[in-house]
């Protein structure tokens, strides 16, 4: 395989796999291109004709409503053709293999593939079979595999914050709860260091803390208070239980008394700190409502944007972006 497979030979983005391995300039690239993107949320700016003519496929074998809905949007502002495969009812459930399907639908003649899958490395299993099939006008965008990444939430923070402190390299940061189970975490943190962030903290027990968080430059915290002392954005993280292996935490209670954030402890934070949160949110688990509702929050402001991001992306992709003009599409 390619030392880093979302590039091409000539080092041009191909696939999005993982914001690891990205450079600071296509980081950069892709949240200036999504910032041309923002206006299409309005429903009264007409498409945008880059992807016209385009299949995209979503192929998610993982249940996410948000996700594959908002990629679907994007597509289709982009006047893509999307197609969503029933996983439940497709041929993979009848036992053909993942790449067996991928092959019959690139003979439908996709053009990109938005793949979630509960197994780390799948989507990179697909683009380096479309590699070596010598399908490289056929995209893989990685919508979330198992424990490793989900680079488009990813990307959409890195907007989101942004968009609301402008620079990075002056930054705190914290990422607070279940990171080690947590793709999104893994991928907020490769894009914060890429992007300059001085300082990461990841607060939470001792349980749900990946061993190799030190090595990546990462403070890590179990105290909540000390952790977000002084922080401007705090990103909550929601409990991954469906992903854990025995009894990691005592009780959702003990966990929001000890790790829940609440406006107390938000006010150890810098006064204009935002508070991010992936979603789906566990009220009263990882985050109270009153913080939740808060005018600190900008989680709706997440998905408004990640819409744009995803656009972005699948643009950029595509080899067709466009930077300027689209309001007038």
């Amino acid at each position: 395989m390619h030392e880093n497979p979302q590039l091409n030979e000539h080092g041009e983005l191909t696939h999005l796999l993982s914001t690891e391995g990205l450079s600071r300039e296509i980081i950069t690239r892709i949240l200036d291109t999504a910032a041309t993107f923002v206006g299409i949320t309005d429903r009264e700016v007409k498409k945008v004709p880059l992807l016209r003519g385009k299949s995209v496929f979503n192929l998610f074998f993982e249940n996410s409503t948000r996700t594959r809905t908002t990629f679907e949007i994007a597509a289709k502002r982009l006047s893509a053709d999307v197609l969503n495969l029933d996983i439940t009812r497709s041929s993979t459930a009848k036992g053909e293999t993942l790449l067996d399907t991928i092959d019959n639908l690139c003979a439908m003649h996709a053009d990109m593939f938005v793949v979630r899958h509960a197994e780390s490395g799948a989507p990179y299993l697909i683009a380096e079979h479309l590699r070596r099939m010598g399908l490289h006008d056929i995209h893989v965008v990685n919508a979330g595999d198992g424990r490793h990444a989900h680079p488009t939430q990813g990307l959409l923070d890195m907007y989101t914050i942004r968009h609301f402190k402008q620079a990075f390299e002056h930054l705190t940061v914290a990422i607070v709860g279940d990171i080690l189970h947590s793709r999104v975490a893994r991928s907020d943190i490769h894009a914060l260091k890429t992007l300059g962030v001085p300082e990461i903290r990841a607060i939470g027990p001792q349980t749900l803390l990946p061993r190799e968080l030190a090595r990546l430059g990462v403070k890590v915290c179990h105290d909540m208070a000390a952790g977000i002392r002084d922080c401007d954005v705090i990103i909550m993280l929601r409990l991954q239980n469906e992903r854990m292996n025995g009894t990691l935490l005592p009780s959702a209670g003990e966990y929001f008394r000890v790790y829940g954030l609440t406006q107390e402890k938000l006010a150890r934070a810098r006064p204009d700190a935002i508070v991010m949160h992936p979603g789906p949110m566990n009220r009263g688990v990882e985050i109270a409502s009153e913080v939740a509702d808060g005018p600190q929050a900008v989680i709706l402001d997440q998905v408004t944007f990640g819409i744009a991001v995803r656009m972005a992306v699948m643009s950029l992709l595509a080899g067709r972006e466009q930077t300027s003009g689209v309001r007038d599409s």
